[in-house]
């Protein structure tokens, strides 16, 4: 039996300092303890006692107290002579330690049955047009009750219409209550604003009063507009507009019952004092309701949930560990703190997994291997040899360098379409995630050496032209992705000499509302427009052309499209499942059979990508399937070190056989 030492707080009358009397030696003698209050707080000894200073006020201040006395393992007593403040804290932690306890009955599947009757009943009259299934009826009562919380559920797990049963019950709420909303502003994506108003018109029966903050409105009609006592029942914003217009926003929510969503939140990341975080942080203590949706919490390390829960709760101290302490728990899977960070931040997040969705089981076809023309062939030959041998005698056997990351671009641009090798590396730069700016261009030498016959067409054009004509004959859609925007540019120009009909998605596709409204003769090139025509039975075209850099996320295509052709990919497998789940989601009918093919250059880098990508999904989705939080850490890095020794044993492997 452990016996716990006993600490007593008091508070000074200006609650300027908080004292620790008693067994302070149970945490000066203990390390972690002593550790995080030199971290964290600054304090002084004095005799028989610890004095804390009220930095910041006295609500944090006793969270870490608390932190303190958890890892000296110490009973906290509070002194009778505590100042008001500090009381008011101490009957606001106990309703909040009740409340975290509800909160995870739900999630555990453990209601109040009267009371989720109530919740459901409440969807059943305003969330007239959508049912939702067990796990998101589940889902979207924990946030109604919570008010604030994450969900990290997979993609296509029906995130958005949680969001809007939570909406639905808040928003119907008797006047009074003090959880009743009467707006919902998204912050996300550009590419997310339509699907939220769809999604709307599908859950509730009928368009929403919608504005969007974005694009080509002049900065003082925002700014207007968010000081007006606006009609708009949803409001859209993107991330980078945030930045403009954070004041205006602050008086918006002030004046408004608002219920905030973070869509694709893991663009707030960034615990190193980034401008855009500290913006949506900073906007937190004045939304009525707290919503963060990602389907990747951490893709990186534990260190990035820290803002999605500050944000959830700012007031709270929720990931009860510093940067510094979760940094160092991404580095090991066996270490024991993890354990502790999920069940402390259990209460506060849902998940549903992939495996849960019910969805119908997608085949994935044998890779189609496509002969090179001789002109192509020439040149990825000479191309693979001149560069895989500069890789493998590089000094950097890390291989880090941005020139390694250029050469493996060049080898994956000649498997598809030479064409590309006349453009200059600055151009793929985005795509790759990859400064190009310190490498030198090998343009003008591959022009002198080779000269590609641009009158032969690629030998994967023709091969993935073939499979879409077969697919369209059998009354069906397709979905065509390729990384690199000249060949989208350039697939699309030749399915049209080939009588085929198509659309490319990618960045530059307009977005509708970015100063082109449907009456404008430009709506019909915006995002939306393709999309909605792409799902309508008469559609002119059967086949999207996309990008998985620009439009994986926040498109749903499953309801008409079962096909998806890869004509190129790189070594990013998150991006690959992402593009994956556009059409493969939740609302498929049972017996619906998706199809996956993939198109590879004969020997070449294609064949190593195809391999580590099956690898990496392999390990991504165990990831998935098996953590609470899923921490990706570089199972989907692009291009990296494991990724370029595949590449190298590969083509020593060719070579030694011909």
């Amino acid at each position: 039996m452990i016996i716990m030492s006993n600490v007593v707080v008091d508070s000074n009358s200006d609650n300027t300092s908080v004292t620790l009397t008693g067994d302070i030696y149970s945490i000066l003698g203990n390390r972690r303890a002593l550790r995080f209050m030199k971290d964290c707080t600054q304090y002084a000894l004095d005799e028989g006692l610890i004095r804390i200073l009220v930095t910041d006020n006295m609500n944090k201040t006793l969270d870490r107290v608390r932190i303190i006395a958890k890892y000296a393992r110490c009973d906290l007593e509070f002194s009778g002579s505590t100042s008001a403040a500090v009381q008011t804290y101490v009957d606001e932690e106990n309703r909040f330690i009740e409340f975290s306890k509800k909160a995870l009955d739900i999630r555990n599947n453990n209601c109040n049955t009267k009371e989720f009757r109530l919740f459901m009943e409440s969807l059943e009259q305003n969330l007239t047009n959508r049912t939702l299934y067990d796990l998101q009826m589940l889902s979207a009562y924990h946030l109604a009750y919570s008010q604030n919380g994450c969900n990290f559920s997979v993609p296509g797990a029906g995130k958005t219409s949680v969001v809007y049963g939570a909406y639905a019950f808040l928003k119907n709420l008797p006047d009074g209550n003090p959880k009743k909303v009467d707006k919902i502003l998204i912050i996300g994506p550009l590419n997310a604003f339509a699907p939220w108003e769809s999604e709307y018109e599908e859950c509730f029966g009928f368009k929403p009063h919608v504005k969007r903050l974005s694009g080509q409105q002049p900065i003082d009609a925002k700014k207007q507009y968010l000081y007006d006592r606006c009609s708009d029942e949803l409001i859209l914003i993107s991330y980078a507009s945030v930045l403009s217009l954070r004041d205006e926003l602050l008086y918006f929510l002030q004046t408004n019952n608002v219920m905030v969503v973070l869509d694709e939140a893991h663009k707030i990341k960034n615990t190193d004092g980034g401008v855009l975080a500290q913006s949506i942080l900073s906007l937190a203590q004045n939304c009525k309701s707290r919503v963060v949706l990602t389907g990747t919490p951490a893709p990186n390390g534990y260190e990035d949930l820290y803002n999605l829960f500050k944000f959830i709760w700012p007031s709270k101290e929720i990931v009860k560990f510093h940067i510094g302490q979760l940094k160092d728990m991404s580095k090991s899977i066996d270490d024991p703190r993890v354990e502790t960070l999920l069940n402390t931040i259990a209460p506060y997040f849902i998940r549903i997994r992939k495996s849960d969705l019910g969805i119908p089981p997608a085949t994935e076809h044998r890779p189609i291997i496509v002969e090179m023309k001789p002109s192509q062939r020439k040149i990825y030959d000479y191309i693979e040899q001149r560069y895989v041998l500069d890789i493998a005698n590089s000094r950097d056997q890390s291989f880090k360098n941005e020139l390694i990351r250029a050469r493996l671009v060049r080898l994956m641009q000649a498997a598809t379409n030479p064409v590309l090798l006349n453009r200059p590396l600055s151009e793929f730069a985005d795509s790759e995630g990859v400064d190009f700016s310190t490498v030198e261009d090998d343009t003008v030498m591959i022009n002198e050496i080779l000269r590609y016959n641009e009158s032969e067409t690629p030998a994967k054009y023709e091969a993935v032209k073939d499979l879409i004509t077969a697919i369209i004959n059998r009354g069906e859609k397709v979905v065509v992705w390729a990384c690199y925007i000249r060949n989208l540019e350039m697939f699309h120009a030749y399915l049209s000499e080939s009588g085929i009909d198509s659309r490319i998605l990618y960045g530059a596709t307009p977005v509708a509302g970015d100063g082109i409204s449907e009456d404008d003769e430009q709506y019909e090139n915006t995002r939306e427009a393709i999309i909605k025509q792409f799902h309508s039975p008469d559609s002119p075209f059967n086949v999207i052309i996309a990008n998985p850099f620009a439009v994986s996320e926040s498109i749903s295509l499953h309801k008409a499209c079962h096909n998806a052709i890869y004509m190129e990919r790189t070594f990013n497998a998150a991006h690959f499942l992402q593009s994956k789940d556009r059409v493969h989601r939740y609302g498929l009918l049972p017996n619906t059979d998706t199809n996956y093919y993939y198109f590879l250059s004969k020997d070449s880098i294609d064949r190593v990508i195809h391999e580590r990508l099956i690898e990496k999904e392999r390990r991504l989705l165990d990831i998935i399937e098996s953590m609470p939080i899923p921490l990706f850490d570089n199972a989907s890095e692009n291009g990296g070190n494991e990724d370029i020794k595949a590449v190298l044993r590969d083509y020593a492997k060719r070579t030694k056989t011909q």
